[in-house]
């Protein structure tokens, strides 16, 4: 069978490979502390779920429009306006996917030439750099540095900026690291957008999930930046609805166009009765949702208190989305062998850091979307793996 030579420049997402390895590893018996895939225990509401369960009863079961369903759509519009203080949005100017994955796709697909460059965090979630490899496009890493809280100098952004460089992608709060922009650092990324004319894909996937006195702020909150920014949310992190495929992207509707050409080459629409739940989630009850970010508080506290007290590891506190990302280079082991060393003598799935880009390396990533329960007992677990290591 002939393969097509793009294939050949198309990646994945480590995470799933590893809770692969890791469930072998349980069906011969092994027990194993699962940290690797970014995915909340929580089921999703309840409020939502009965949502869905309406939906499918009042005969949402056909094709939608390939942009998503006007209420849905509407709905979205209006909590990204509440949500995003200052910003003005109409239905016109977003389409909902089946996850929101799609809009990463579909955005770099339909503005990405072979040869463009992209810039995109470092470590980062590594979609962004396979797509931009798929397309032919030339992806430009912007290092986030752990001095700074995993933020970057915008110096450095400055620097990479060519006549070829046509998108920047932001993520804020981010995955792998946890880290957040301040309004600060978005404000100074969008003027060099501005004079650059580059356009922006803000990932803010998990912008409702942020702790002490942090307050997310958008890049479209920045005047001037509506026309030059696609915004990329969804359900699967905030509402714990990974398993129902729904996300969504806000862009300028000229734009929003081609995006939803795209989806009605591909997926043809989202299932019209999850688009349903996802209004109940936008405009139901949010106490679902403040209660797991304060769960989840908690369990980061935990993990970084633990991770710091085990000898060779380093761990920032991170202000948003549930992951750390410790340094593990005191260890004297690479990311990759250090990843394999836990979860085989150990028990513990996490990922190598450098499953998020080259600057990953000599970190791992833990997700602590799990029971503290579980995460106390991956620390235990750790140290004592950690204590059969040759001392440097």
């Amino acid at each position: 069978m002939h393969i097509a030579q793009r294939m050949s420049r198309l990646g994945t997402e480590t995470a799933f490979e590893v809770l692969a390895k890791a469930r072998a590893l349980e069906a011969q018996g092994k027990s194993i502390v699962h940290l690797e895939i970014g995915e909340p225990d929580f089921d999703t509401p309840k409020n939502i779920v009965e949502a869905g369960k309406k939906a499918l009863d009042d005969g949402f079961t056909h094709y939608g429009p390939s942009a998503g369903l006007v209420p849905a759509r509407q709905a979205i519009a209006d909590y990204v306006m509440k949500t995003r203080p200052g910003f003005s949005c109409n239905v016109d100017e977003v389409v909902i996917c089946p996850g929101a994955k799609p809009i990463m796709f579909y955005v770099i697909m339909a503005s990405v030439d072979e040869g463009d460059e992209v810039i995109y965090p470092c470590p980062g979630f590594p979609i962004y750099e396979s797509m931009i490899n798929f397309v032919g496009g030339k992806p430009v890493p912007l290092q986030l540095k752990e001095e700074k809280g995993f933020r970057f100098d915008i110096e450095d952004l400055k620097s990479l900026i060519t006549p070829k460089t046509r998108l920047l992608i932001m993520n804020t709060p981010q995955n792998p690291t946890g880290g957040i922009l301040t309004k600060e650092d978005i404000e100074a990324v969008a003027k060099l957008a501005i004079e650059n004319d580059i356009m922006v894909l803000s990932d803010e996937i998990y912008s409702q999930i942020t702790y002490g006195d942090f307050k997310h702020y958008s890049f479209l909150q920045v005047p001037g930046m509506k026309e030059r920014t696609i915004l990329l949310d969804g359900f699967s992190k905030a509402y714990a609805m990974t398993g129902w495929r729904l996300g969504y992207g806000v862009m300028p509707a000229d734009f929003a166009k081609l995006v939803s050409k795209l989806q009605t080459n591909s997926a043809s629409c989202t299932a019209s009765f999850t688009q349903m739940a996802g209004v109940e989630a936008l405009q139901g009850p949010q106490e679902s949702v403040t209660k797991m970010v304060k769960e989840f508080q908690i369990r980061r506290d935990a993990i970084v208190d633990g991770l710091n007290s085990i000898p060779g590891f380093r761990c920032h506190k991170p202000e948003g989305a549930f992951y750390v990302f410790p340094n593990i280079e005191g260890t004297g082991m690479s990311s990759q062998k250090m990843a394999d060393f836990l979860l085989n003598e150990a028990g513990v799935a996490c990922l190598s850091g450098t499953a998020f880009g080259a600057h990953g390396e000599g970190f791992i990533r833990f997700s602590y979307a799990n029971s503290l329960a579980n995460i106390n007992e991956a620390i235990s677990r750790i140290k004592e793996a950690v204590k059969k290591l040759p001392t440097k």
